[in-house]
């Protein structure tokens, strides 16, 4: 896939993941908007192939549902078909990951993206009380090694940058390790981080100190 151009803000771009796809127009960003499409591309980590039968045993839902779903996923190019393996037609990923870049040049673009970004911190909230809710049932070893947690602190413009520029780098050490079973050292498991970083809008009548 050809690489997209980034959209730029006051002199600021934010480097992707290394095969991410940048989603900057409207339409693109709008057809995002919905959990079972984020929860579709959630199963197709790099080497998996699944067809609309296989993704509605994962995710509840309904074959015709999945089908539509991942058709309009292929229409923006996330997901592709696969080789055929008999009378099955699986799907795969086209990108590792995706980030979503609204045009500020388009003023439909910010609000499509402010709903995507509920949609999907509701949907990332959901997953982390998923694990809440089971999580006595794990190993003390690894309840211990997983953290919530919450900083407030005053930071400049380009300190924030940097901040969310090395916050989307900390998984880089591990990229590999979905494709290459090898590569994953021994009682390695499948882990998760979302974070979010940004300022608060100064109060006209006085930021408080």
């Amino acid at each position: 896939m050809p690489e997209q151009e980034q959209p730029e803000t006051k002199g600021f771009t934010r480097p992707t993941q290394h095969d991410d796809m940048v989603i900057s127009q409207t339409e693109a960003i709008k057809a995002m908007a919905h959990p079972l499409r984020i929860r579709l591309l959630g199963l197709f980590r790099p080497g998996v192939e699944l067809t609309a039968t296989q993704c509605a045993e994962r995710t509840g839902e309904s074959v015709a549902s999945c089908s539509f779903h991942l058709r309009q996923l292929e229409k923006y190019g996330h997901v592709e078909r696969a080789e055929a393996h008999g009378k099955e037609r699986p799907w795969r990923a086209v990108s590792r990951g995706f980030s979503v870049r609204p045009d500020l040049a388009d003023p439909e673009s910010w609000p499509a993206a402010k709903a995507f970004g509920s949609m999907f911190v509701a949907e990332q909230f959901a997953a982390l009380q998923r694990w809440l809710s089971d999580a006595e049932r794990d190993d003390p070893d690894w309840l211990y090694a997983t953290t919530q947690t919450h900083q407030e602190y005053w930071v400049t413009r380009d300190e924030l940058d940097d901040l969310s520029r090395r916050l989307e780098e900390l998984t880089a050490p591990f990229r590999g390790r979905a494709e290459d079973p090898g590569m994953r050292p021994p009682g390695a498991r499948r882990a998760h981080l979302f974070g979010a970083v940004w300022s608060e809008i100064p109060d006209p009548e006085g930021e408080d100190a």
